[in-house]
């Protein structure tokens, strides 16, 4: 029984032994370097430091790889006595063979190179740093390694592989992967490379592909024909995804236009449809809300340039309010006294239009001002593994279907709306039960006015603004309302995301001049055969 127990005990010391010597021995092995790889790099044989630049890149060790940063640096010392070490700040300095801290003698040389091993050390760098505990350092590495042909890597990059779990870092693994065993004399490697670029959908791999699949003086540049079908297998995945790619790309931009053509045409369906007002200054309404925006956001640089991100939200309710009383003032001045003659009323609004461009560039100049993006609409989101979906765009469509959703609530829901209803269906029965038609015809105009000063808000967020901005939506806007059909708030919103869609997706073929007249063909055939548009207005006036 003695025996048994003591057999045990040993049994237990030696399993205890065992599980402590690699934890004793993991801070010792990852605080230096093997000696025998620093002392070539103080050495004069220069493949020598090649070889022992390369063995320090494979590494999956910290150190190793502060060994080589240093030596890119200049800051890798070589003493008398064949110490190696790492300067720091002052006169201090690190080991490198045993991490230990030292000061630095002045006995002490710098380790010169040259651009033949900054080279090597760029691209050693990037190996070692495949074993960081940052995803970004290890991403980083692996593109660096992309642009590397030497097939001694593959190795050190399948076993990077086997441990990495960021999805991001693996896919850029895998190109390094793919673009050395483009290289290697084997032809299952060379297959398995095209199927991995053509796996990535990328189309920077698109030549190199193409390539594999040409001739010249009847000789393939790729001698094997499986490794050529799978070559123009992963061309045609490439090609798919781009086509995909394209067609996300004119749906999303047709979108954003639309919601842009929806914000300035909204305003004007409102007057249009309660009025029969030709408001041929509405575009110059869009240009003032945008000079507001401009002039908030210099007075936010000058006064609060803390909160210089947010000038947008308060150039909103401003640019709103300043618009709307332009409107209202435009319409118990000049617009009254122009009801039930169209051809008067255009010619006055067309002239005002003239009148608000000059004073414009008057107080503003008649060059383009600037209004910056603020820091939350800067930038994007990439899909599809290329399309960028810019935040600006992003917000402006988002934006445009709140103020849709606000002006819907407005309609339906509020005394205003109901006048504004009943006035649209029948004017004079309206009057006659005592709706005060003036004071809803000018705080109908007002409403319509601000909306287009919104848009104005809306437009500064994706280009310049001048004094000829409102001039380049005038038309676009009369077409949507006339094709929604006037007064219908459902057939603005449809024919402004329609329009806009369509005029993207046949921009690529007919180019940006003649889609628009393609387009306004379309709609005067359509108008031709439907002159009420898409949703037809209700009401006894209508008769």
């Amino acid at each position: 029984m003695r025996i048994a127990a003591i057999a045990l005990y040993l049994r237990r010391f030696l399993l205890a032994w065992l599980v402590a010597m690699p934890l004793a021995a993991a801070p010792a092995a990852a605080s230096g370097v093997d000696p025998a790889l620093l002392a070539p790099l103080a050495g004069d044989d220069t493949d020598a430091r090649l070889q022992a630049i390369a063995a320090l890149g494979q590494l999956p060790d910290p150190a190793a790889a502060a060994v080589l940063q240093a030596l890119g640096e200049d800051r890798l010392y070589a003493t008398d006595d064949g110490r190696v070490l790492i300067g720091g700040k002052g006169a201090s300095a690190t080991d490198a063979a045993t991490g230990a801290a030292a000061e630095l003698p002045a006995d002490a040389g710098t380790i010169a190179i040259n651009n033949r091993l900054r080279r090597a050390i760029e691209t050693a760098l990037a190996g070692s740093r495949l074993y960081s505990e940052q995803p970004a350092e290890r991403l980083a590495a692996a593109r660096r390694l992309q642009q590397t042909g030497d097939p001694a890597r593959l190795p050190m990059l399948e076993k990077a592989l086997a441990a990495e779990k960021d999805d991001a870092v693996r896919d850029a693994l895998l190109i390094a992967q793919a673009n050395l065993e483009l290289k290697s004399g084997d032809p299952a490697k060379r297959r398995h490379a095209v199927e991995l670029l053509g796996g990535t959908r990328n189309a920077a791999f698109r030549p190199t592909l193409a390539a594999l699949t040409q001739q010249r003086d009847g000789v393939y540049a790729e001698p094997d024909p499986e490794v050529r079908e799978a070559a123009e297998r992963a061309l045609k995945q490439i090609d798919r995804h781009l086509a995909t790619i394209e067609w996300a790309g004119n749906l999303f931009y047709g979108i954003s236009l639309g919601s842009v053509l929806l914000l300035a045409a909204l305003g004007l369906a409102i007057t249009f449809g309660l009025m029969g007002v030709i408001n041929m200054a509405h575009g110059e309404l869009l240009m003032i809300g945008a000079y507001v925006t401009y002039v908030v956001q210099t007075l936010f640089r000058a006064w609060l340039p803390g909160w210089l991100d947010w000038y947008v939200l308060a150039a909103l309710p401003l640019a709103f309010a300043v618009t709307a009383l332009v409107g209202m003032a435009l319409e118990r001045t000049v617009i009254r006294w122009l009801y039930g003659r169209p051809l008067e009323t255009l010619l006055a609004t067309w002239g005002i239009s003239l009148i608000l461009m000059q004073g414009v560039r008057t107080l503003f100049g008649a060059q383009n001002v600037e209004v910056g993006n603020p820091g939350w609409m800067s930038g994007g989101v990439t899909v599809l593994g290329g399309l960028v979906l810019s935040y600006n765009r992003l917000v402006i469509i988002g934006f445009a279907f709140f103020v849709v959703f606000l002006v819907w609530a407005l309609l339906n829901h509020t005394r205003l709306g109901l006048f504004v209803r009943a006035i649209t269906q029948n004017r004079r029965m309206a009057d006659c039960v005592g709706v005060p038609t003036g004071r809803v015809d000018m705080l109908a105009f007002g409403l319509g006015s601000g909306i287009a000063g919104l848009a104005g808000v809306a437009l500064s967020q994706l280009g310049n603004v001048g004094p000829d901005l409102g001039r380049g939506y005038i038309v676009d806007s009369f077409m949507v309302v006339v094709l929604g059909g006037v007064g219908q708030l459902a057939g603005t919103v449809i024919a402004a995301l329609g329009l806009g869609g369509v005029n993207k997706f046949l921009e690529p073929y007919a180019g940006a001049v003649m889609a628009k007249i393609t387009i306004l063909a379309l709609i005067v055939l359509f108008v031709q055969k439907r002159p009420q548009g898409l949703f037809a207005p209700r009401g006894r006036s209508v008769e």
